[in-house]
C-alpha cells in the first residue's frame, strides 16, 4: 500500500479544488483527501511518498498515436530533432557515415516547409548518401523522400503513371523528382526492407517508454495492422505492455466489405491491457500537399481556383455502407479527416449508421479536423461523435502560413481547427499523432490554450476565438480521451475505485501563461512507477 502525500492533487474537476493525498492499494486508488486522513486510513505499514507540493493529475491518455512508428524512428535515421533542410542533410550524412552496415537507409521526421513547395529532391539526398538506397518519410507520414538509388530499385521513371490515390512529383522533363505523395509512396515502400519481429518489438517498447516519459499511461494506436496486433497481444500476455491500449485496426482501402469478417475476428483477440475493437478509416490526405478532401478547390498562389479538391481515399458513395456494417458489428470507427469534405463524409456515414442501426455506445470519433464547415460543427453533438484533436497543429507555423493558407479559399481559412466551437457541442479528446508531432502533452496543452507557436509569439495567436482553457485541454487528455478509449469507468479522473494511473508534474499548469516547459517528474501505472525523472541531471 502507498500514500502519496503533501501534493496538489487535481482530481479532474474544478481546477480550483484540490486534494493533498492519494491512497493506493494494489492497482487501485482507495482514498483521496488530506494527507493526515489518507495516511491514517491506510493503516500501519503504508509506504509514504512526499510529493513536495507537486501537481498530480490522472495519467494522460493519447487518443491518436503511433508508438511503434515513433519507437522505430528513434532507432533509424531520425530527423525529428532537426529544424531545417541543412540540419536534416547533415543528420542524414552523419547517420550514413555511422552505420556502414545499413544497406537501405530508412527513417523520417522531415517537414514540408524546409523545402521549396514542400518537395525535397532526390539529388540532395544523393549528395549525402553515397549511393545507398534511402527513403525517408515526412513527419506526418503522407509523403516520402527517395534518392535515385531507391527510385531505380522501385522502377519509378518518367513513364510511371501516378496512382489514383497519390502523386509522383516530377521534374520539368517528367522524370521523378524524389518526392512521392500519399498512394505514390507505396511504389517505393514495397521494396523497402521490413523490420524484423525483434526490431518491431524493440520499437514498440521504446515507444511505450517514450510515452511514459511524457505522462501518457493509455493510448489509442491509430494504425494497427495484423503484425502490430499480434505484437500488442504478445506484449500484453507477457506483461511487458504496461499501458492500456485501444487498437484501431486498419481498414484497407484497396479492399471492400469482404475484409470486415477478418477484422471482427482480430477484434475478438483482446486482452485486459489491449482492446482492438476499433476500425481506422483514412478518408483523405493533408492540406500541405493538397490531398485533404475539400468542399471548395485549392487555389494557386495567385488565389485562382484550381481543378484540385483533394483526394477521397474511400469512395463517399461506399462509405455509409461500410460504416453502417462496422457499427452493426459493434466496433468503433476512428476516422482520419482533415478537409471539410472528408469531415462531412464521415458525419454523413455515421448518420446513416445511426439511422440503420439505432443509437449505440460505440463512441465513434473523427481525428484531425483541420477544416470543418460551420454547418457540420453542431452535427458532432447530435450524432454523439467525439472530436479527436491534435493541438500542436493549431498555430501559425510554417506548415500553415507557407503551405496551407495561400492555397485555401477565404471561408476555409477561418474554419481551421475550430476547437472551442467543437468543445461547446461535443466531447473532445486529444492526441499527438506522434511521431508526426511531439508526444509532449504539456506542449500540446500550451498550443491549445494560446493558439501560438511559442511563448514568444503569444500575441500572434492563430484564430484566437478558438482557444481552449487549460482545464478543458487537460480534461481532453484525461477524461475525454478515456471516454473515447472506453476506459472512463476506471481511468481519466482521480477517485476511489479508479486505477492508480497518475502523472506528477514539476509545476502547476493552471495560472501559467505557457505550459510548454513543464516537465513530468513521475508517471505511475497501476500504482507502480514506470517513469521517474532524474532530478540530479535535469
Amino acid at each position: 500500500m502507498k500514500a502519496l502525500v503533501n501534493g496538489s492533487v487535481w482530481t479532474g474537476g474544478n481546477p480550483g479544488v484540490r486534494s493533498e493525498a492519494i491512497g493506493i492499494s494494489g492497482e487501485r486508488i482507495v482514498a483521496v483527501g488530506t494527507s493526515a486522513d489518507v495516511v491514517e486510513g491506510m493503516g500501519p505499514g503504508v509506504e509514504v511518498m512526499d510529493l513536495e507540493k507537486r501537481f498530480v493529475s490522472a495519467g494522460f491518455q493519447d487518443a491518436h498515436v503511433h508508438p511503434a512508428d515513433g519507437g522505430m524512428q528513434r532507432m533509424q535515421c531520425d530527423l525529428s530533432g532537426c529544424t531545417s533542410a541543412k540540419e536534416a542533410l547533415a543528420a542524414i550524412a552523419a547517420y550514413v557515415a555511422g552505420h556502414p552496415e545499413v544497406e537501405f537507409v530508412q527513417g523520417g521526421g522531415w517537414l514540408y516547409p524546409w523545402f521549396e513547395g514542400g518537395n525535397p529532391e532526390a539529388h540532395a539526398l544523393d549528395a549525402v548518401t553515397g549511393g545507398v538506397p534511402t527513403y525517408l518519410t515526412v513527419a506526418d507520414g503522407h509523403s516520402g523522400w527517395a534518392n535515385q538509388a531507391a527510385l531505380r530499385l522501385a522502377g519509378i521513371k518518367s513513364s510511371t503513371p501516378d496512382p489514383s490515390d497519390g502523386r509522383i512529383v516530377r521534374n520539368e522533363d517528367g522524370s521523378p523528382q524524389g518526392t512521392l505523395h500519399e498512394g505514390a509512396m507505396a511504389l517505393v515502400e514495397r521494396i523497402v526492407p521490413s523490420p524484423s519481429p525483434d526490431e518491431l518489438r524493440e520499437g514498440l517498447l521504446a515507444g511505450q517508454s517514450a510515452l511514459f516519459e511524457v505522462g501518457v499511461t493509455s493510448w489509442q494506436d491509430a494504425w494497427v495492422n495484423a503484425e502490430i496486433h499480434e505484437l500488442y497481444r504478445s506484449l500484453a500476455i507477457s506483461g511487458e505492455l504496461r499501458a492500456s491500449v485501444r487498437g484501431a485496426l486498419w481498414w484497407d482501402r484497396e479492399r471492400g466489405l469482404e475484409q470486415l469478417d477478418d477484422l471482427i475476428e482480430l477484434s475478438r483477440e483482446g486482452h485486459e491491457r489491449y482492446d482492438p475493437r476499433t476500425i481506422k478509416l483514412m478518408l483523405d490526405g493533408v492540406c500541405e500537399n493538397h490531398t485533404a478532401a475539400m468542399l471548395d478547390p485549392y487555389t494557386d498562389r495567385a488565389g485562382r481556383p484550381t481543378d484540385n479538391s483533394g483526394l477521397d481515399f474511400i469512395d463517399p458513395q461506399d462509405l455509409p455502407a461500410i460504416v453502417t456494417a462496422i457499427d452493426a458489428a459493434g466496433l468503433q470507427c476512428h476516422f482520419h479527416a482533415l478537409g471539410d469534405r472528408a469531415v462531412r463524409n464521415a458525419l454523413d456515414a455515421i448518420e446513416a449508421a445511426r439511422y440503420a442501426n439505432g443509437p449505440t455506445d460505440l463512441r465513434h470519433h473523427i481525428a484531425h479536423l483541420q477544416v470543418v464547415h460551420p454547418d457540420d460543427v453542431s452535427r458532432f453533438g447530435s450524432l454523439g461523435v467525439t472530436a479527436n484533436l491534435q493541438p500542436l497543429w493549431a498555430c501559425a507555423d510554417e506548415a500553415v502560413t507557407e503551405l496551407t493558407l495561400p492555397f485555401l479559399q477565404e471561408p476555409q481559412r477561418i474554419h481551421q481547427y475550430p476547437f472551442a466551437a467543437l468543445a461547446r457541442r461535443t466531447n473532445i479528446a486529444m492526441g499527438s499523432d506522434w511521431p508526426v508531432s511531439s508526444p509532449d502533452v504539456m506542449a500540446q496543452v500550451a498550443v491549445a490554450a494560446t493558439r501560438a507557436v511559442s511563448e514568444e509569439t503569444l500575441e500572434e495567436a492563430f484564430l484566437p476565438d478558438q482557444k481552449l482553457d487549460y482545464a478543458t485541454s487537460l480534461k481532453a487528455f484525461t477524461s475525454g480521451s478515456a471516454y473515447v478509449n472506453h476506459l472512463d469507468h476506471e481511468t481519466g479522473v482521480i477517485a476511489p475505485g479508479f486505477r492508480a494511473d497518475l502523472v506528477i508534474l514539476d509545476q502547476d499548469p493552471f495560472g501559467l501563461a505557457w505550459t510548454g516547459g513543464i516537465a513530468v517528474d513521475m508517471t505511475l501505472v497501476g500504482g507502480e512507477i514506470v517513469h521517474h525523472r532524474d532530478l540530479a541531471t535535469n
